[in-house]
């Protein structure tokens, strides 16, 4: 990708499956990643896996529900890497089942993870890149913000949150050469994928429903969500802002 190199940035949910692609995607393209997780072990084996592969890298543990944690991680991550070019929103947590059924507890949850999280990583990282006059901010959202989902109510509330959110800070930002963008996963191979089956009464035929019914004929895998990622990290998409993509193998086809 066109100018990532030596560019600092930042992917929450490092340590998982779409999180650990994008970290080694960046890497690979000659980027510095800071890969932020609260499983600070996960984060530091996908940082080791950079680091062997010839990239550079460094883990931070990272709640990003907890404010202090990110400041302190932000400040840390600059410290040793440099000012923050890409900021990419990725973390996330699901809990499959009917709204009715939910109950508030799980509401604040979702919504503290997927929602107040990537307020407070816009928040901490926003004013630097202002400053610089320079930035690249990702977020990836579901294609449930945008078709909703049936037993993700809270969890396609809040990805829909983010949607809204980056169009407006996308307005607010760009006379400072800030550019935020969404990329919307369909169903993907991932840990989180899979914990969504187990709720089921038959895990496998729901994967096999969801294959089913994508056009393409197979689940995404993470490498898939990292091009997209990776495309809006960079310079390459310098005049793109305010978009979204839905990455699904055709399962959405939003205009």
């Amino acid at each position: 990708m066109k100018k990532l190199k030596n560019k600092t940035v930042i992917v929450t949910g490092g340590g998982g499956g779409i999180g650990g692609a994008t970290c080694r995607r960046f890497a690979a393209e000659g980027a510095k990643v800071a890969v932020f997780d609260m499983n600070v072990e996960a984060a530091q084996r996908v940082a080791d896996e950079i680091k062997a592969a010839g990239g550079i890298a460094q883990a931070f543990k990272c709640n990003i529900t907890d404010r202090a944690e990110v400041d302190a991680a932000v400040a840390a991550a600059e410290a040793a890497l440099g000012p923050i070019a890409v900021l990419v929103n990725n973390a996330g947590w699901d809990v499959f089942k009917p709204f009715v059924k939910t109950v508030p507890a799980e509401w604040d949850k979702l919504i503290a993870i997927n929602l107040t999280g990537a307020l407070h990583m816009h928040h901490a990282v926003l004013p630097g890149m202002a400053e610089r006059k320079y930035g690249h901010i990702v977020n990836v959202a579901s294609d449930a913000a945008r078709g909703g989902s049936s037993g993700e109510a809270v969890y396609a509330a809040c990805k829909g949150g983010l949607v809204a959110l980056s169009k407006t800070l996308a307005r607010e930002h760009a006379r400072q050469g800030i550019t935020v963008n969404v990329v919307c996963p369909g169903p993907t191979d991932t840990a989180l994928l899979a914990g969504v089956a187990e709720g089921a009464r038959d895990p496998a035929k729901l994967i096999e429903a969801f294959k089913s019914a994508i056009p393409l004929g197979r689940l995404g895998q993470p490498d898939d969500l990292a091009s997209a990622i990776v495309f809006f990290g960079s310079d390459d998409a310098a005049f793109i802002t305010g978009q979204v993509i839905s990455v699904s193998g055709g399962l959405t086809m939003h205009g």
